[in-house]
């Protein structure tokens, strides 16, 4: 397998991964690399490594050099353009009364092209916007619109657990998450309960769920009676991180127990009324 290492072109951009050949670098070295048919400034952010190049994209492909301090002040110079980027974009949207909002700015390495990422709720007609762009930098415009996923993902932030959005810190692709998750993880199904920033599902309900699902398939529903080394009980619910069941006995107390220590008879006690608050329902 070759000896590759992770390198990113933009901040929270996807990692690719490329062969160094014969040159020594360390995370954080600047690197130029080809990529698909552009050449672009990266940044080492993860070590050399041996990879299976049949798994990812670039593998057989070599750095070019180590950025030097030429590339360096290029990629000072692009980034005041990209500044300088903002300000325009915003003056032009405001006279052709465009709704966009302007997330980030990225003029390639080699000034091949100038990418403005921009939100809007509907659909905009933004050709002249491009025409004048394109006359003011003397470069190719590109304008793409990004989903509000994209855009926390780009901007950041702190999440409800106060740590840095996932997005943001280690994510490199987003996984469709659906309310079915949150339903099996017994979350509360109040919008704004597990919803992120950006409005959408939090990406962290995906990250327990086969867990979840992989042992709510085999366990017991609640309501069956167990048979255990403590007596006989019913299951009142579930842990499934813990691989466990919590069991109520006649006189009340409750006990969690691994589901491999109990042993399931055909009576089935009818559940009592769950007392969870309504305001946690998502409406009908």
């Amino acid at each position: 397998m070759p000896l590759t290492i992770g390198v990113i072109f933009r901040k929270s951009g996807n990692i690719y991964y490329y062969n160094p050949g014969d040159i020594d670098l360390a995370l954080g070295d600047k690197v130029i690399c080809h990529l698909d048919n552009i050449t672009e400034i990266g940044e080492v952010v993860s070590p050399p490594a041996e990879v299976d190049s049949a798994e990812i994209a670039h593998a057989a492909s070599k750095i070019i050099r180590k950025a030097t301090e030429y590339d360096l002040s290029i990629l000072e110079l692009n980034r005041s353009k990209e500044e300088e980027g903002f300000k325009k974009f915003e003056e032009l949207a405001r006279t052709h009364k465009l709704l966009m909002k302007l997330v980030d700015v990225h003029v390639l390495f080699d000034k091949s092209k100038m990418i403005f990422y921009f939100t809007s709720e509907k659909r905009v007609d933004f050709r002249d916007m491009v025409k004048e762009l394109a006359s003011y930098f003397k470069i190719r415009i590109e304008l793409r619109q990004i989903g509000v996923r994209d855009e926390a993902k780009i901007v950041g932030g702190l999440g409800p657990c106060g740590m840095d959005l996932c997005c943001k810190s280690f994510l490199t692709d987003f996984e469709s998450i659906s309310i079915k998750m949150a339903k099996d993880q017994n979350l509360p199904l109040n919008p704004l309960k597990i919803s992120g920033i950006c409005g959408r599902l939090m990406c962290c309900i995906k990250y327990e769920y086969d867990s979840y699902k992989e042992f709510v398939d085999i366990a017991p529903e609640r309501g069956v009676k167990v048979k255990t080394k403590h007596g006989m009980g019913v299951i009142v619910g579930l842990e499934p991180l813990k691989k466990s069941i919590i069991v109520e006995f006649e006189n009340q107390n409750r006990m969690s127990m691994l589901l491999s220590e109990v042993e399931v008879t055909d009576e089935v006690v009818a559940p009592e009324p769950d007392d969870k608050d309504s305001s946690d329902e998502l409406p009908m």
